[in-house]
């Protein structure tokens, strides 16, 4: 920590960007998916004391049972659309899904897996067939990039 213009702080701020919705009960969900290996997404932190601390994110095991814990993050619907309750879960599980390419957790061929899902939970939800059809058309065709190591949102200092 450092004075700045009479006020005692840290310097930076370090923040990752890109989300806008926090899981505040447990998600739990099958999928049709064989990972690599069971795996743990999980934020490493520090207690009080300075000890390391793991806190799981979500889980899935080598079956596709899936866990998807309080604090996980996610950005909701991308593109020109809207946000919506019919919405929420679909985007939630296409968002972890994405993730886990990402991550090379799970294989790039469930990509078009992922994008079914969203569509099939969507609909489930109450979204209109038409409208979750030009969704899961928008991930088919424009989603590839999001699947890529690099998209995954990195570290930022501000200022």
């Amino acid at each position: 920590m450092e004075e700045i213009n009479g006020v005692i702080r840290d310097r930076s701020l370090y923040y990752r960007a890109g989300y806008k919705y926090v899981v505040t009960r447990p998600y739990h969900i099958k999928l049709d998916i064989r990972p690599h290996a069971p795996f743990m997404l999980s934020f490493e932190t520090e207690d009080i004391f300075g000890a390391p601390v793991k806190i799981p994110l979500a889980a899935m095991d080598a079956d596709g049972l899936t866990t998807i814990y309080r604090k996980y993050c996610w950005n909701g619907a991308s593109g020109p659309t809207i946000d919506t309750l019919n919405s929420m879960i679909g985007s939630l599980v296409h968002d972890f899904l994405y993730q886990c390419i990402r991550l090379g957790h799970i294989d790039i061929s469930y990509k078009e897996y992922a994008d079914y899902v969203l569509k099939a939970i969507c609909v489930g939800d109450g979204m209109f067939v038409w409208r979750a059809g030009y969704w899961e058309w928008a991930v088919n065709t424009f989603g590839i990039g999001s699947c890529r190591p690099s998209a995954e949102p990195q570290e930022q200092v501000a200022p």
